[in-house]
């Protein structure tokens, strides 16, 4: 069977296995359901009916915007997937926001080279990721 990239939002159990399993940090379920009920566009990734990846973009939708969640399970990491996701993301954002938004991301090293094919670029030494997480 083909795997399919359908435009949706996961639900909130979907969204938090997904993080899991493929390696990213876990987050509180109210805030997972808080969250994905403010995501601008959403995908995911199908084999049959397993959720196998998903990619998310958040923000205002007019001045900023970041992509987040993209995240494709280990076993099936290697097949392109990421650029699939990417792809529709990206397609997203060149046709339903303004050209002047600010679209950014934080890259999880090696996946930088990923996100580089389009059009990302670091912002170092101009500017530096930086991040507060209240555990």
């Amino acid at each position: 069977m083909a795997i399919e990239l359908i435009l949706k939002t996961p639900s909130v159990d979907t969204y938090l296995q997904l993080r899991t399993d493929g390696g990213l940090s876990g987050y509180a379920r109210e805030a997972a359901e808080t969250g994905l009920k403010n995501s601008l566009f959403s995908v995911m990734l199908l084999d049959g009916d397993r959720p196998i990846g998903m990619g998310r973009v958040i923000g205002d939708g007019g001045c900023f915007v970041q992509v987040t969640d993209i995240v494709v399970l280990p076993e099936y990491q290697g097949q392109g997937l990421g650029k699939r996701l990417m792809a529709a993301i990206t397609e997203f954002i060149e046709t339903e926001l303004p050209a002047t938004a600010y679209v950014s991301l934080i890259a999880d090293v090696p996946a930088n080279r990923l996100y580089e094919q389009f059009g990302f670029r670091e912002t170092a030494p101009r500017s530096v990721g930086m991040s507060r997480r209240v555990d």
